[in-house]
Order: structure tokens, then C-alpha cells, then sequence
């Protein structure tokens, strides 16, 4: 890396974690979350970027080297359908397969009544969310593999191998595109490791939103044990991805849990109490979550109040950021509030007026970070983006140097007590699928050192439970 784009680099982060301190960096940083905008940019399908990444890292080179942003992800496409081909996910609508090539992949909502987990089988699910995925979860989404008593297929074992190593190979080039991003354009990769919340996990991959309705409504103790229980895996996935030097924010997708999606009610008594303690501890370890309240979360903005200062970023797509900014501007940074839809219907002179608007409004003395509202899909124009990105230099100056010098990490006060996760009887605990404790039963005797044979086993076992919480979470 030259030393000028060393340079560049550390400029970026400085200005980026600034912001994300509710701090006033030298200017608004630019943190773009560009996924099937980048394809069309570069030339690409969607075919292309969604079913090899290798495309979808060139497009983010691309836009991040064109446009100067600070910030971005190394692939917002992310859900790459190479691997869930392999897999044979169900629930992905694939381009170039199920859908057109040059349309973004689609989830799929399973239809009322054929949810991939049935609600006799929340027991299963409270008492070991790990075995669940593994035994009931995986082989109902999947069209691959064989669930436990079935035949055991040669296409099912294919799958599972095929699916493992494509996921660490996919893992690993993610790693090594932030990496280019910062050698080759000085860019920040934007967040680190993916939480989502109990309630959503229920919404989104195992009752579906039809399913859960009806659960908060006939067997809402049941939902809130399933919560409850999925409470600690959550919180080791989200820690186990999280930036290492405590700088970028965990990025926490929130889907279902807002009103009208749900009530006041279960928001209060069921949502907000499975998310606030893990929140809380991801804090207190030292890691900012990246709040990307997709649609209106207006509703709830007191609750977010409730959490200590500095440890969230609050993202606005629907709501209203002038509201969010009287609520939460004195303890969080704000990001986003720019409409997708004028990106994509707008002209430049609209979109550098509303983005004035914004600076203006809610980034007087920092703590805001630019942004599209929601992900950039391929209906936006890109001059559109350009006028979104130079409004930011041009409006949201204060006036300072830019600084690069590496910024402090960030760390909860060595004070602070989290809420405290629930008390619960772990069949299997989080990181492994099964424990070295019952592993070590099955062996009638040891002639070396048992210590080295149950931190490799653990290591070993901590893949397999990646590949599991990572099909859920991530793909």
C-alpha cells in the first residue's frame, strides 16, 4: 500500500469513527450501502454479482474508487447463490434461474401454514436451538439434504460438504476484500459480523411473519422462551464477527419487530427485553451495533433511548430523521435518511437539496454519517449517488483539518452493568454443536494431554457451529 493511500485510509477512519462517537469529525463521512447499484455501475448483471462474488468485489472497487466514499461494504450483495445453490435453499428466488438476470434476488415468504418450523416444534427449539437448525431447520429449507431417519443420500453429504467449505472460502475472500478496499482505495469497510434479534430470527427463517402473528397472539409464552433461548447464540455469532480493533459497528439488520408489524404490546413485553440486554453486552465488550432500522421504527425511538450513550449507530430509512435526531442525537449517531426513492426518481439538484436539508437539521455539531436510506439497488442513477455523495463535502465542512491519526477503539465505561442475559439451562452451549464434555465420555481412556484435545476439538466444532447460525443469520 502506497503511503498516500495509507494516508488516505486512516483520514477515512478517523472522520468515520468521529461520527459514529456523536463526535464532530472535519466533514460528514460518506458510508455507502451499494449493492445492486454497484452491478449496474460496473457493468455487471445481477446474475453476475449475486452468483459470483468475484464480480460483486470488482463493482465495490469500482463505485468506492469512483465516488471517493469513506466507507462501504465489501460486498452489499452478500447473499451469494452459489452457495445457496449448493445448499438448495429454498427460499432464495435466484437470478438467471428464478427470476430475471438483471433483477436482485428475492426472498421468498414461506406460505401461511408452511413455515419451515411448525409450532408443535417450539419445545425443540427452546431446548436446543442448535440441534433444531441442524435436525429440523436445515433439511426442511433445503432440497439437498436428509433429515435424521431418512436415507442418507450421496447429493445430501455432497451438499453439506459443498456448503461448509463454500461458506470459509467465502468467508476468507470477504476478509481479503476489505483488505483491497483499504490497499486499493483507501476505504473503510463499514461494518464487521451480523446480529439480528431473536424476534426476527422467529419472523424471518423459522415461523415466517404469517407464523408469528399468530403465535403472539395463541402461544406467546412460547415465543418469548424461543427468544430467550436463541438470546446467547446471537450474542456469541454477533461477538465472534465483530472488529477485533473496536473501531466499525456490528451491523444489526431489523426487519419485523416495529409497529404495525407487531404491537406496542409485544414490542414492550416480548421484542425490546430479548434485544436490550444483548445490545447491552455487545457494549460492554467494547462493539457499537449498527441499529439499520429498515422501514418505520419511529415508534420505538424512546425505548433505543434507554441504551447507553455511544453504543448504537441509529440508521433511518423510513422514519423521520428530524424526529430521531431530537430523541436520540444527544447520546447516538444518526446515519441515512436520504430516500431511495428520489435516488432512483429524483434529479441531482432534489437530491443535493435534501441532503442540505439533513446536514442542516441533524449534523450541526457531528454525529451523522451520509447514506441512502435503505441498500442501493440497481434503480438508482448514479448521478444521483454522485450529487448524495458531493453534498456532503460540500454542505457538512466544520471546518477542521482532516486528522489521520488512528482514532481510540471503542470501549463501554469500565463501570457500566449490562442488563443481564436470562437464566437459562443450555442443552448445548453456544460456539460448539456437541460439547467436549460429552465427547470426552465416549473415550474410555487418555494417554496424553487432555487440554490440547479439548481446545482443538472445541476449535473444530466452532466451524460447524458457524456454518449452521451462519445459514440462518446470513444466507
Amino acid at each position: 500500500m502506497s503511503q498516500d493511500m495509507e494516508q488516505l485510509y486512516r483520514q477515512r477512519l478517523n472522520r468515520y469513527v468521529t461520527a459514529m462517537g456523536n463526535k464532530t469529525p472535519d466533514r460528514v463521512p460518506v458510508r455507502v450501502f451499494a449493492a445492486e447499484f454497484a452491478a449496474r455501475y460496473a457493468g455487471f448483471t445481477c446474475q453476475q454479482v449475486t452468483h459470483d462474488y468475484n464480480f460483486a468485489y470488482e463493482a465495490t472497487w469500482k463505485c468506492a474508487a469512483d465516488y471517493g466514499w469513506d466507507a462501504t461494504v465489501g460486498n452489499m450483495v452478500y447473499v451469494w447463490t452459489g452457495l445457496t445453490q449448493a445448499l438448495g435453499l429454498r427460499y432464495y428466488g435466484v437470478p438467471g434461474v428464478d427470476v430475471s438476470p438483471d433483477t436482485g434476488f428475492q426472498y421468498r415468504e414461506p406460505p401461511e401454514g408452511k413455515a419451515f418450523m411448525r409450532p408443535e416444534e417450539y419445545d425443540h427449539l427452546i431446548e436446543d436451538p442448535t440441534d433444531f437448525l441442524f435436525s429440523v431447520w436445515l433439511p426442511r429449507v433445503s432440497t439437498e439434504i436428509s433429515a435424521p431417519g431418512k436415507e442418507a443420500t450421496f447429493r445430501s453429504h455432497v451438499a453439506l460438504v459443498k456448503g461448509g467449505m463454500a461458506m470459509w472460502n467465502y468467508f476468507v475472500t470477504l476478509g481479503q476484500q476489505g483488505e483491497a478496499l483499504r490497499r486499493e482505495s483507501g476505504t473503510v469497510s463499514a461494518i464487521s459480523g451480523i446480529f439480528k434479534a431473536p424476534m426476527d430470527i422467529l419472523a424471518d427463517k423459522l415461523r415466517g411473519y404469517f407464523g408469528l402473528t399468530m403465535d403472539l397472539m395463541e402461544r406467546p409464552e412460547k415465543v418469548l422462551a424461543a427468544c430467550r433461548a436463541l438470546m446467547p447464540h446471537l450474542l456469541y455469532v454477533a461477538l465472534s464477527g465483530a472488529d477485533s480493533q473496536h473501531y466499525v459497528p456490528i451491523g444489526f439488520w431489523m426487519h419485523r419487530g416495529c409497529v404495525p408489524f407487531i404491537s406496542h404490546e409485544h414490542f414492550s413485553e416480548i421484542y425490546w427485553p430479548t434485544l436490550k440486554p444483548i445490545v447491552e453486552h455487545t457494549w460492554k465488550a467494547g462493539h457499537q451495533m449498527l441499529f439499520y432500522a429498515e422501514g418505520n421504527w419511529d415508534a420505538h425511538l424512546e425505548a433505543f433511548a434507554e441504551l447507553p450513550a455511544g453504543s448504537i449507530v441509529y440508521h433511518v430509512d423510513r422514519g423521520d430523521i428530524f424526529r430521531a435526531r431530537a430523541i436520540l442525537g444527544d447520546k447516538f449517531c444518526l446515519s441515512g435518511g436520504v430516500p431511495n426513492y428520489l435516488l432512483a426518481y429524483g434529479t441531482p439538484e432534489e437530491v443535493r437539496d435534501t441532503c442540505r436539508r439533513i446536514i442542516e437539521g441533524v449534523a450541526d455539531k457531528g454525529g451523522y454519517v451520509m447514506d441512502a436510506s435503505a441498500i442501493i439497488q440497481n434503480d438508482a442513477k448514479p448521478e444521483n449517488v454522485r450529487a448524495m455523495t458531493e453534498s456532503a463535502w460540500e454542505f457538512g465542512n466544520y471546518g477542521k483539518p482532516a486528522d489521520d491519526t488512528l482514532p481510540p477503539p471503542f470501549m463501554a465505561p469500565t463501570d457500566f452493568q449490562p442488563t443481564p442475559l436470562p437464566e437459562i439451562k443450555l442443552v448445548t452451549p453456544p460456539g460448539v454443536c456437541t460439547p467436549w464434555s460429552t465427547k470426552r465420555q465416549e473415550l474410555d481412556h487418555l494417554l496424553g494431554d487432555e487440554s490440547i484435545l479439548e481446545r482443538v476439538w472445541n476449535e473444530v466444532e466452532g466451524f460447524a457451529y458457524a456454518f449452521i447460525w451462519h445459514c440462518l443469520l446470513s444466507f
